[in-house]
């Protein structure tokens, strides 16, 4: 089978919280995983930003489990967006992204997002002095 990273955002209910839900996936879908990004705190909403890799039926399987479970999950491409009318192209982001996932062009001066260098560290959000990067997780 063919293995395939996958940077994803799990939106977990209330009841979810203390589920052994990424242990699951390990466990029974022989997946790895990185955490990007997570906020779980007990008696709240969690979330928790992931790559995850494996073979692309034992993935498939997983995300069904999640979201028979109740879990939202979505492409992390999905939930960070340049505003391209509030851009400026200054390259303040740029500076600060540690992956190469914002990139001004040279020649043109026009800011690139490459969705998929990016971690959602978000240490773009706070540089961009037009507040044209938008997150909604």
């Amino acid at each position: 089978m063919k293995h395939k990273l996958h940077r994803i955002v799990l939106k977990f209910p209330q009841r979810l919280v203390n589920q052994p839900i990424v242990y699951r996936l390990i466990k029974d879908y022989d997946l790895t995983f990185n955490i990007l990004k997570g906020y779980v705190t007990p008696d709240e909403e969690g979330l928790l930003v992931l790559e995850l890799s494996g073979d692309s039926k034992d993935y498939n399987s997983a995300v069904k489990y999640l979201q028979d479970l109740g879990v939202s999950v979505d492409p992390l491409s999905q939930d960070i967006q340049v505003e391209e009318n509030k851009c400026t192209h200054c390259g303040a982001c740029v500076a600060i992204c540690p992956t190469g996932a914002l990139e001004l062009d040279q020649s043109t001066r026009k800011l690139h997002f490459h969705k998929d260098k990016c971690i959602a560290c978000l240490l773009c959000v706070p540089a961009c002095p037009v507040r044209a990067i938008e997150v909604d997780f």
